[in-house]
């Protein structure tokens, strides 16, 4: 229920996710400016805070020791001594800690230039990079203190950027309205006699499955939206914005068994923004569960299910079952569901009241909570009598339609966009709970992609090895374009476009051609260069230190049979993609006969929605394939030379 700051955060993972997301959690969760909650330590329904509260005294759950760590010195070695090889060993490691720094802070600096220029897509994937070259160097971010304190400073960095942003209202992410209990003690309630009468009227023939009741603070909360403008925005922007998710959460309430009024809950809570994040509990989504408690929702390095609406909403119903068990009452379970069982248990205890209104009267709540449940009383009785408060002129959202595909491999969210034919904003919007701009490469994951795009979806995807599929891209020529402009609006590099593809002077581009974008995932990338033209003072150790390359590798990418260069020389300084042809033009003419069925951004109401009534059942998305599926080397070789030939018979 507090002020919500959006945490659709922008990084993205790599392979070997384990120790490092257990690292990740732990500096996350340990910094000032801390705005991903990941995974937290799970405590009984009963006893754990309050979802829109924190816990004075909650700290970052321990993080097991990483293996490996160095082993202490033989007893035969003299106390102090140190060896040749290890000095030479903690040189080149020191040398290792800087080059990695440097190519990290390289990309940052990127970052916020794009970041100053407004460039807020390429700046989140600046910021990505950076926080992916340390995830994925292999080096000990934990136990390293240099590296330790460059990760704890990149994060809090990009971390602040990204509140800035949101408090200016162009962040990465859509703002957030604040909840209308945030302010609850500037509410005064005048008695207003006329006022309760009138809504007692009402009451009598407003229907609910909650015991309403009216009094004057029921009535001084209908007053405060019916006469504070922005306490009547937000009601009306809250009913409409529920028409997204309406009938998910019906179903959802209906299926565990509790009133389905409850709905009106998320207008104090969120105001049914599934990304709302309170920066200074940690409470997050549509029902603000805080990042610790047995609520049932995952939360790591690439998602945190308290932004999943279905997946939050199924956890609100089955923990609001579950105080109405403890408690009896539906007002003394909201308020608990606020406040925190444990504190209402001991305020009965120590009042002797079980109930809400007498704690009320008595002062023996936070103002917040006293403020909860008439609120919540308020909006219901006015949303139920829209005529008598001039809310007829409401148009609820349509309903977020999706399809859902299994995956369990990395892949991009960009990339999921040109597949589909959306933006990338509305794949991320599709995907409230993902933290990052990939999908996790070592688990399954349900992502949501725009009705109808699932067959174009995964008859497109087959075409790009799975472990590229979390930086290659796809395009679809347009008419006038060139290979020189696609290329350099991708950020890839046109003589490999071109090779890929098939592209050469006897088979030009056309309009209509699906091409596959391969753009190199190299440590060289943070520069955006995968090739480097020699100077005369260079040196193949030189080049090789400049792009955080081995000389064995640039050796081998370049068929160097010495590490003697000459000036003017252009090199490869990331692998060099040397796949066959990918068959550009038997992909366009395979697909030619979806071009007028594929609804590329279609949003029509007959698609199928992404709250089902019966989860992942009525738009049934199987993974493009499983890890047992996998195409061997040998298979895809096969398929290529299958698709050449059919590009030699044209």
């Amino acid at each position: 229920m507090q002020n919500g700051l959006d945490t659709k955060f922008f990084t993205r993972g790599s392979r070997a996710a384990g120790h490092r997301v257990a690292l990740r959690a732990a500096v996350l969760l340990g910094a000032t400016l801390a705005i991903l909650p990941l995974t937290g330590c799970p405590t009984d329904a009963t006893t754990a805070a309050a979802p829109g509260k924190v816990a004075p005294g909650a700290t970052a759950p321990p993080v097991a020791a990483v293996a490996g760590e160095r082993a202490s010195a033989p007893e035969t070695e003299p106390q102090g001594q140190v060896l040749v090889g290890q000095q030479n060993t903690g040189t080149q490691h020191a040398k290792q800690v800087q080059d990695l720094i440097s190519r990290v802070e390289a990309s940052y600096q990127s970052g916020i230039t794009n970041y100053n220029a407004n460039r807020l897509d390429a700046a989140r994937l600046d910021f990505d990079f950076a926080v992916d070259t340390m995830l994925s160097s292999g080096m000990d971010l934990k136990n390293d203190p240099v590296l330790s304190d460059e990760f704890d400073s990149l994060l809090s960095r990009i971390n602040s950027l990204e509140l800035v942003a949101l408090k200016q209202g162009n962040g990465f992410s859509p703002k957030v309205e604040a909840a209308p209990a945030e302010n609850a003690s500037e509410v005064t309630f005048v008695a207003n006699p006329v006022l309760v009468g009138k809504v007692t009227q009402e009451l009598k023939t407003t229907q609910s499955d909650l015991p309403l009741v009216v009094n004057q603070y029921v009535a001084g909360w209908i007053d405060a939206y019916s006469s504070s403008p922005a306490r009547r925005g937000h009601l009306k922007a809250s009913l409409e914005r529920a028409g997204k998710y309406k009938d998910m959460i019906q179903r959802v309430l209906r299926e565990n068994g509790v009133p389905q009024d409850l709905i009106y809950q998320a207008i104090t809570e969120s105001g049914f923004q599934p990304q709302a994040l309170n920066a200074r509990s940690g409470a997050a989504g549509m029902w603000q569960f805080m990042p610790f408690g047995g609520y049932g929702l995952e939360r790591n390095g690439y998602f945190d299910e308290r932004f999943d609406p279905e997946k939050s909403t199924i956890a609100y119903a089955k923990y609001m079952k579950t105080l109405y068990g403890l408690f009896g009452d539906w007002y003394l379970a909201m308020a608990a569901y606020d406040w925190g069982p444990g504190n209402v248990q001991r305020v009965v205890a120590r009042t002797g009241y079980a109930d809400y209104w007498e704690l009320y009267r008595h002062n023996a709540m936070p103002a917040e909570t006293m403020a909860y449940i008439p609120s919540v009383i308020a909006a219901i009785i006015m949303a139920k009598n829209p005529a008598q408060y001039g809310l007829t002129d409401l148009t609820p959202d349509a309903p977020v339609l999706s399809d859902t595909v299994t995956t369990n491999y990395a892949i991009s969210l960009p990339l999921v966009a040109d597949l589909t034919g959306a933006t990338v904003q509305e794949i991320v919007a599709l995907n409230p709970a993902m933290l990052r701009l990939s999908t996790p490469p070592d688990r399954s994951y349900d992502l949501h992609i725009p009705p109808g795009t699932t067959e174009i979806f995964q008859s497109r995807l087959k075409d790009f090895p799975e472990e590229n599929r979390a930086s290659w891209r796809f395009h679809i020529v347009k008419d006038g374009e060139t290979l020189d402009e696609i290329a350099e609006s991708l950020h890839a590099h046109a003589a490999q476009v071109a090779q890929f593809n098939d592209v050469t002077a006897a088979k030009p581009l056309e309009t209509g051609d699906e091409l596959i974008v391969p753009i190199a995932a190299a440590f060289a990338a943070s520069t955006g260069q995968t090739h480097y033209t020699t100077k005369r003072t260079d040196t193949l150790v030189t080049v090789a230190d400049r792009f955080g390359v081995t000389v064995e590798q640039l050796r081998a990418w370049n068929h160097l049979s010495s590490n003697r260069i000459v000036p003017g020389r252009t090199l490869n300084v990331a692998a060099p993609i040397r796949m066959a042809p990918a068959g550009r033009a038997s992909r366009r003419a395979s697909r030619s006969s979806h071009a007028s069925t594929t609804p590329a951004k279609s949003h029509a109401g007959s698609q199928t929605s992404l709250h089902a009534t019966t989860p992942h059942t009525s738009h049934p998305a199987p993974a493009t394939h499983t890890s047992s599926q996998k195409p061997s080397s040998a298979t895809h070789a096969s398929a290529q030379k299958s698709s050449s030939t059919k590009r030699k018979n044209q």
